[in-house]
């Protein structure tokens, strides 16, 4: 999940606010569904002085129209993210979805493009349900049961079947479903699973089976194929023997002639790589052997014989293509290509590929996101080698050229290795030196902190003066399978080491003040933020957590059922006395009495991920031994908050918070 500081939607409609106007200064008082503990009253001005902050909006591609150039993407114009579809680069935003709660993805019915399929959830609950909107009429037929945790459907070739995994069983297991011409009566359980990990990739192109990958962890990942008739299964990479190293396999696909597959892999890599794999055999051939980073995304052209794919390299995306060819029996690439960007484009994160299918359309569709731009919707067509951009996201009406360029930095850990993040630094002829900075830590663990747009947090840049570090700790993402291994179960400590470690390096820049830092983080980076204020509470002034974890084990006894096993696979087993044990020696919560430093805590009444409990019982112990703490609920909210109101109210406390007690 990339879960950052103060993200969750954009501002406070003028019409929510409630100003108390018994005496001045007039103030803004939280709209019903939100509950507010122990936050101070909240001048009304901040509104104008942060406003232009908060109206800034992105877009995100998710499907083509099968028949022309024309797409569907997510994008806000009112309080959350609805479908919107687009006919050409630059092209109005016609919206076809509206609803109280954000619309998570669209995919088009595949041959004639008459209607759509989306999916969503209610107040943040994550419970998905699909459901499918005509475009002649605009009626709206739930295709799923209404209750249980469903996956965006996966499209056979011939468009006339959908695949997704469902809970519905017994709200553990993710187990297949399938159903015909998108018609609920058709809905049937085609196979029982074990596990919340299963996940549909792809069809085989007779339509005869499906492709499945089987998360048991984010280090250990197999694929298997399922009979679209019967639900019988056979598992394509056997596990390696007990003791040696787990292998992990994502985004996999169908060669269109149906005898292998392309998937990414760490399998003889500490990197996921390009591969394809032969189905007779069982033989490996990667594509790019030599690659030193992760293959992040790819998609296969629809004629099979391009590749695009973009790569991570320390955090920032490259975008490639290469051509596919069979060589006695074979299969190779050729040297990718990238695309010319006019402007260029440097320091961004691409994401979202994915080809038009029809075979005169020769255009690849990804995202664009960076510090200086919201996620856009872009097309390359790799014939021409032209760029078109489709969206064109708001920020508010402040010119791009004011929001900081991260630099990327890199300090030593307390075992010798190199640990990198990214620093965003205020204009230095506007604030003089030494600025505040602001940690913010990143979720997961196994997320990545990248150079994308900081939203709402160029505020404290661009007019408090705050200089803003993310850190990539050991159990992030995009450094490696081993890195990912570093923090798990018994060596969770160690991260805390790897922000101590910051720390001083911050002492080491004459342009940061570390006698003024912040802590912020959510979701798992809430609690390292809540640990870090505990084991390091004489270096920081305050302590931002949103939707954290104040205890490992209570967490993983309330967290969804259909989670909890994946998640044991990062933090251990608390079922295991010993493991149970550390668990409580280093929870936050039991560690209370050592968080003396003013505390902000956010939760979701509806999160399915981290219970609200886990934020409850961390105010409450602070508030028994006198710690200053705020607390923040919202009623229709899960894990982070998706509704631009209740964000918006989320960053002011959030600003009016770090005036008080960084600042000051």
């Amino acid at each position: 999940m990339n879960a950052r500081l103060l993200t969750a939607a954009a501002t406070f409609a003028a019409s929510s606010l409630v100003m108390a106007v018994d005496s001045p200064p007039k103030t803004i008082t939280p709209s019903d569904n939100l509950i507010a503990d122990g936050i101070p009253p909240i001048p009304a001005d901040l509104v104008d002085t942060v406003g232009r902050y908060t109206e800034s909006r992105a877009a995100s591609f998710q499907d083509w129209n099968p028949m022309k150039p024309e797409m569907l993407i997510t994008t806000r114009f009112g309080d959350t993210n609805q479908v919107h579809r687009v006919a050409m680069p630059g092209g109005t935003r016609s919206q076809l979805t509206f609803f109280p709660d954000r619309v998570d993805s669209a995919t088009f019915e595949p041959v004639k493009g008459d209607y759509f399929i989306f999916s969503k959830s209610i107040g943040g609950n994550e419970f998905n349900q699909n459901l499918r909107c005509d475009f002649a009429t605009g009626d709206i037929a739930l295709l799923t049961d209404g209750k249980s945790r469903n996956s965006a459907p996966t499209w056979s070739n011939k468009g006339d079947r959908v695949a997704y995994t469902s809970t519905r069983r017994n709200g553990a297991d993710t187990d297949i479903y399938v159903e015909t011409g998108a018609d609920p009566k058709t809905d049937h359980l085609l196979s029982e699973v074990k596990g919340g990990g299963w996940e549909i990739n792809d069809w085989s192109p007779d339509d005869k089976q499906l492709l499945v990958i089987e998360e048991i962890s984010i280090n250990e990942r197999y694929l298997w194929l399922f009979n679209s008739e019967n639900g019988k299964r056979k598992e394509l990479t056997p596990r390696p023997p007990e003791g040696t190293e787990k292998v992990s396999y994502s985004r996999a696909q169908f060669a269109k002639d149906g005898k292998g597959i392309f998937v990414t892999t760490d399998r003889e890599s500490e990197f996921q790589r390009l591969a394809y794999v032969d189905l007779a055999s069982g033989t490996h051939t990667y594509l790019l052997p030599l690659l030193k980073w992760d293959v992040d995304d790819w998609d296969l052209s629809d004629d099979g014989k391009r590749i695009a794919f973009t790569l991570n390299e320390n955090g920032v995306s490259t975008l490639h293509v290469g051509d596919l060819t069979m060589r006695n029996g074979t299969m190779t690439a050729s040297a990718p290509r990238e695309p010319k960007f006019d402007p260029p484009l440097s320091n961004v994160v691409i994401s979202g590929l994915r080809w038009h299918r029809h075979s005169n359309i020769d255009m690849l569709a990804f995202n664009v996101v960076g510090a200086r731009c919201p996620s856009d919707v872009y097309t390359w067509d790799t014939r021409k080698n032209t760029i078109a951009r489709w969206t064109e996201s708001e920020t508010g009406g402040i010119p791009v050229s004011r929001f900081v360029e991260p630099e990327l930095v890199r300090w030593k850990a307390f075992d010798g290795r190199e640990l990198t993040g990214f620093l965003y630094l205020p204009d230095a002829k506007q604030f003089p030196k030494p600025r505040p900075i602001i940690i913010n830590i990143h979720g997961g663990p196994e997320a990545q902190s990248r150079p994308t747009f900081l939203g709402r947090n160029n505020y404290f840049i661009n007019e408090l003066g705050c200089a803003m570090v993310f850190p990539n700790v050991r159990g992030s993402a995009g450094y490696g399978k081993n890195f990912l291994k570093l923090d798990n179960g018994f060596k969770r400590e160690d991260t805390y080491k790897d922000i101590s470690m910051l720390l001083d390096w911050i002492g080491t820049r004459p342009d940061l003040d570390a006698s003024r830092i912040i802590v912020a983080g959510a979701s798992y980076g809430g609690h390292m933020t809540l640990a870090v204020a505990y084991n390091y509470a004489d270096r920081i002034r305050c302590a931002l957590d949103i939707v954290g974890i104040s205890n490992l084990k209570t967490f993983l006894e309330h967290t969804e059922s259909y989670r909890r096993d994946l998640r044991r696979a990062e933090y251990g087993d608390e079922r295991d006395p010993k493991t149970a044990e550390f668990m409580e020696r280093i929870a936050p919560l039991n560690n209370a009495a050592k968080i003396t430093k003013p505390l902000f805590v956010v939760a979701g009444a509806n999160d399915p991920r981290v219970p609200k409990s886990e934020g409850d019982q961390i105010v409450d112990t602070l508030k028994k031994q006198g710690t200053p703490v705020w607390h923040l609920v919202a009623k229709d909210e899960g894990h982070g908050f998706a509704k631009k109101k209740n964000a918006d109210f989320q960053f002011y406390a959030s600003v009016q918070f770090v005036r008080e007690y960084l600042l000051k």
